[in-house]
């Protein structure tokens, strides 16, 4: 992995402690946890793995993917598809802005800001590597630390249906991580009927 800079120490820093604010609580490994601090650094470890030579601008976007997502709730737009894709947009566009901000508050210049901007709205995906590796990791996190509770939530048809539409998000690389995660094992035979 680079070696970071203070920026990027500084930033990271801000980061953590804007998500360390989210009041909702996820136990993990025997404690509770801010959900969105805890999301973060799931998608940071799964960068280092997936990518440890990864830009700044690529890591600083990871790191930020969700910041302070609870102020913006699902519950706050129409149920169905519509409503779901307005709030996703509007998320994207609070999460690259508020990033923003704090990166323009720590010194970083505007080129780069404006990267870590574009990589959080996933801009060019399929054709930007960087912008692709973000939602390469976004996919992994999603699978081996939320598919098996979202499962029980949902029909398997709609699982099927959601597992499919990631699979398509995802690159070759990302594929091969996602075969050779650990999932549990009503999650695994879910994905192996997607994959069919």
């Amino acid at each position: 992995m680079p070696h970071p800079s203070d920026l990027f120490s500084t930033a990271l820093a801000r980061f953590d402690a804007a998500n360390a604010e989210d009041p909702n609580r996820e136990f993990w490994q025997g404690a509770q946890h801010p959900k969105e601090l805890l999301y973060s650094q799931r998608m940071t470890g799964w960068l280092e793995r997936l990518n440890p030579d990864a830009s700044e601008a690529l890591r600083l976007a990871v790191a930020a993917q969700h910041i302070r997502r609870w102020t913006i709730p699902r519950r706050d737009y129409p149920e169905g598809k519509a409503g779901y894709k307005r709030w996703r947009t509007t998320l994207a566009q609070f999460h690259a802005e508020t990033a923003g901000a704090i990166l323009a508050e720590v010194g970083y210049d505007a080129a780069t800001i404006r990267r870590v901007q574009g990589l959080i709205r996933k801009e060019q995906l399929k054709r930007d590597a960087e912008a692709q590796c973000l939602e390469d990791v976004a996919c992994l996190v999603f699978l081996e630390s939320y598919f098996a509770d979202f499962s029980h939530k949902h029909d398997e048809a709609k699982l099927i249906d959601i597992l499919q539409k990631t699979w398509k998000k995802m690159s070759p690389a990302g594929h091969a991580a996602a075969l050779g995660l650990a999932l549990p094992v009503g999650a695994k035979e879910l994905v192996e009927k997607a994959l069919q």
